[in-house]
């Protein structure tokens, strides 16, 4: 079985780190404090750690060395456009060790519903049409990822209405749903979180901050909630 698969139907929580910087030891360290999985970026810029990443060459060798340091699910943000999704960058996330891709919906190419070797998840904005989500079903995404806080509002604590976003994407999606730090999550968030039914959490620069200390006490916290779950 796909490894994001695999982790998402044998755990009650997935715990994600999208790396704020393609760094090596920034994936050590989230690796050592409790990661299940880790994400990283290229030819994107990413509004929450306002980094911007550059094209696929410049990380190859990094991607290469963070895949080296373990075998659990290994995602990449290919774009920030869909005019920046390159075919020819696709084809070579696979034999670099990615497992899955993580996209916006309205930045994915018809061609990449293919998989080219990779499992897929999409993920959706604050003004993405709901209506429309049972539908994704069909074409065999792994999961969901619910990007749905708008811009403004990133770094502020999670509410109950939040909370009722993802149960609604939860009961509509028909695929596991992951949710992305765009609210500053804290330990205390996770058991509602689980209880609503996300599969996954995916922490980013919000929490996690830019450097490896304060991204290694951020993840420790995370994973000791989720493990108190069970």
């Amino acid at each position: 079985m796909a490894k994001l698969q695999e982790s998402l139907n044998k755990r009650n929580l997935t715990l994600i780190v999208s790396l704020p910087a393609n760094d090596a030891d920034l994936a050590r360290a989230a690796l050592e404090a409790g990661a299940d999985g880790l994400k990283v970026h290229y030819n994107v810029g990413h509004r929450a750690s306002g980094n911007h990443f550059g094209q696929l060459d410049e990380y190859e060798d990094v991607f290469r060395s963070i895949r080296d340091q373990f075998d659990g699910p290994f995602g990449v943000v290919p774009s920030g456009s869909i005019e920046g999704a390159k075919r020819e960058d696709i084809e070579r996330l696979a034999p670099m060790g990615f497992d899955f891709y993580s996209i916006y919906g309205h930045h994915l190419p018809s061609f990449m519903l293919d998989g080219l070797g990779l499992e897929r998840t999409f993920a959706i904005n604050e003004s993405s049409d709901l209506s429309l989500l049972a539908s994704a079903s069909h074409y065999g995404f792994t999961a969901l990822e619910a990007s749905v806080i708008p811009g403004a509002e990133y770094g502020t604590p999670l509410s109950f209405a939040d909370v009722l976003k993802y149960r609604y994407l939860v009961e509509h999606a028909k695929m596991p749903v992951l949710v992305p730090s765009q609210r500053k999550l804290v330990p205390d968030d996770i058991r509602a979180l689980s209880d609503t039914g996300v599969k996954a959490v995916m922490l980013g620069a919000i929490v996690v901050g830019k450097t490896e200390d304060t991204l290694r006490k951020a993840v420790a916290e995370i994973r000791n909630a989720i493990d108190r779950l069970t």
